[in-house]
């Protein structure tokens, strides 16, 4: 418990996520297909926070009563999604009820070298991020506003793209800790923190920020589904990206002895950082 996939005997991943009407998505900005990808996406992002690559997804959703051609369009995302992010659609439910629900899950497999957990960070590694930050809750923020929201981020917020190929080279890179971006920077690192035993000093300078997006939205927002993962050898990572050919990770701050998370500015302050995003509550 506590990493975004169970490892399994042998080194099988398995995860499973909810998407619900009113909570996770608002169907005034996104579509049923948009929500069938997200519900896959968000799975395949906890995979890839493990290093790992999926195997296959089995989906259950609760239809909107009365709403046609809800299912229809979502299974068109689904699919969508299982396709071009490679990973197959190979079974589910389907029933009717109050609000429209998508629970999927999924298996996959472990790097060779074991699953990347959270507990892994050390003082003196570095922590990076797989990409800017922050445009979600940027876009999210304008649609309520009633203001048109950049488009690109627009996209991320209603179809992300989970960062599995990133994973897999960080693993391999020697990460010793991983956790995708889902609830924000501040909460998810927090996470990792506490897993390990340490704490960290971010220096806001060095966040990539998404279109639109300030600091505040990228420690805070969530649903970027970037991944963020510490490592002892900085050069290795930049080199072992280079050669996939992918974007470098951001470099945006260290691991530290102690249990806080620190912010530095640029005009040199440095402050603790509270733990801010979506929260996980139970009634």
């Amino acid at each position: 418990m506590g990493d975004d996939a169970a490892v399994l005997a042998g080194g099988l991943l398995f995860c499973t996520d909810v998407l619900t009407e009113g909570v996770h998505f608002d169907l005034r900005w996104s579509t049923p297909a948009d929500v069938g990808w997200k519900a896959l996406a968000v799975n395949l992002s906890d995979v890839a926070a493990m290093g790992g690559m999926p195997r296959a997804a089995v989906c259950g959703v609760v239809l909107g009563a009365g709403r046609k051609g809800e299912a229809d369009e979502l299974a068109a995302g689904l699919m969508a999604a299982a396709l071009e992010l490679g990973c197959p659609l190979v079974g589910g439910d389907t029933v009717v009820g109050a609000a429209l629900t998508v629970t999927v899950a999924v298996i996959g497999d472990s790097p060779d070298g074991g699953a990347v957990l959270r507990s892994g960070a050390r003082p003196g590694d570095s922590i990076f991020v797989t990409g800017p930050l922050g445009g979600s809750r940027a876009a999210l923020g304008a649609l309520r506003r009633g203001e048109a929201a950049d488009p690109v981020a627009l996209a991320r917020l209603q179809r992300p793209v989970p960062r599995v190929v990133e994973g897999r080279m960080a693993a391999g890179a020697g990460a010793s800790a991983m956790i995708d971006l889902s609830d924000g920077l501040s909460s998810d690192l927090a996470h990792i923190c506490r897993a390990s035993g340490v704490g960290a000093r971010l220096e806001a300078s060095a966040v990539p920020l998404g279109p639109g997006a300030g600091v505040e939205d990228a420690l805070s927002g969530g649903d970027d589904y970037e991944l963020c993962f510490t490592a002892a050898d900085p050069e290795r990572v930049a080199e072992a990206f280079a050669a996939a050919g992918l974007h470098l990770p951001a470099p945006i701050g260290t691991v530290i002895p102690g249990d806080e998370v620190f912010l530095s500015t640029p005009r040199g302050g440095t402050w603790p950082l509270a733990p801010s995003g979506w929260e996980h509550t139970v009634a």
